[in-house]
């Protein structure tokens, strides 16, 4: 005879490209490190839905729309259900591209750690630290945890999680562009590597500028001369980024992936755009930023209905 489902529950955490930041990664506590820098909160991510059965031996299973496993969202699950031990199924939704710069690894974790720790008894802050450290000790990224407890442009001062760091959010464009031109990039092999490392602690420095006079103007700025200083992008996505750029548009590489991020100042310049990406075979679609952060579900549901732009198209095309 099956068990009685004891409890469900359901959160959203939203998606997050990276414009500038910088490791810091000294701090006794795990907890507070991290990276300082600045991103956009997007108005798409990943919708982590759970279900709590009681059994006589604990098992936490994490599946999901894409293919592979998701071994960081898996860790916070397994870690997690030991508050409350049972058989434990996450399924998640993803909106974005994994592996591209979107934050989709953060945005899984996050959402994950909020709808395991909604069943378990654990609080928020607890669950956000343990989607930081899966993050940091799974070869996620540095601050994508803490960047999406907000929305909008998110500043990161201080690395880490509650009560540790600090993040500044403010208003951020009207909408955005993001598009696809390349393959992923793997986040553990660039931060693991001393040469890139270099170069990044070498392009960081526009990020005091913008921490010191926080604006949108200074964070397509810094994020611009960053995309720059580091050299990560592919001949491909460097040559999207700079035709948007000669278009009287501001764009930037998304860290870590074969994506850009971009910002058209009015309506006839972001048609002009789509039709020049268009012609070029460059897939991009238009999307809000978020207004506010991860949070939990007020109604869970295991099939929540698929994440639109403005214009009605579905994110998941990229």
């Amino acid at each position: 005879m099956r068990s009685a489902v004891r409890d469900r529950a359901s959160a959203f955490a939203p998606g997050h490209v990276t414009g500038i930041f910088r490791p810091e990664l000294g701090a006794r506590d795990p907890r507070a490190r991290g990276s300082v820098g600045a991103g956009l909160v997007l108005g798409a991510g990943v919708d982590a839905w759970a279900e709590w059965t009681a059994a006589s031996r604990a098992s936490a299973a994490v599946r999901s729309d894409v293919a592979g496993a998701l071994p960081i969202s898996r860790a916070v699950a397994e870690h997690l259900l030991a508050a409350r031990p049972g058989r434990l199924v996450v399924r998640l939704f993803h909106a974005l591209p994994i592996g591209q710069g979107f934050g989709s690894s953060a945005a899984g974790a996050t959402a994950t750690a909020l709808a395991v720790g909604r069943l378990v008894g654990v609080g928020r802050d607890r669950a956000v630290a343990t989607a930081h450290l899966a993050e940091l000790f799974g070869g996620g990224g540095l601050g994508g945890v803490s960047a999406i407890l907000g929305g909008g442009l998110e500043i990161r001062e201080r690395p880490g999680v509650p009560p540790f760091g600090r993040v500044v959010h403010r208003k951020g464009p009207p909408r955005l562009l993001v598009g696809v031109v390349g393959g992923p990039i793997a986040t553990r092999g660039v931060l693991s590597s001393p040469r890139w490392r270099t170069r990044i602690e070498a392009a960081s420095h526009p990020f005091d500028a913008l921490r010191e006079r926080p604006s949108l103007e200074a964070f397509w700025s810094a994020s611009e001369r960053f995309t720059d200083g580091v050299g990560l992008a592919p001949r491909p996505l460097r040559d999207v980024v700079r035709g948007l750029r000669r278009r009287g548009v501001r764009a930037a590489q998304a860290m870590f992936g074969g994506s850009f991020f971009a910002e058209a100042p009015t309506a006839s310049s972001r048609k002009a755009i789509y039709r020049w990406l268009a012609a070029g075979s460059v897939r991009a679609v238009e999307l809000p930023p978020a207004r506010t952060g991860a949070r939990i579900r007020r109604v869970p549901s295991p099939r929540p209905g698929p994440e639109r732009t403005r214009s009605g198209a579905r994110v998941a095309t990229l």
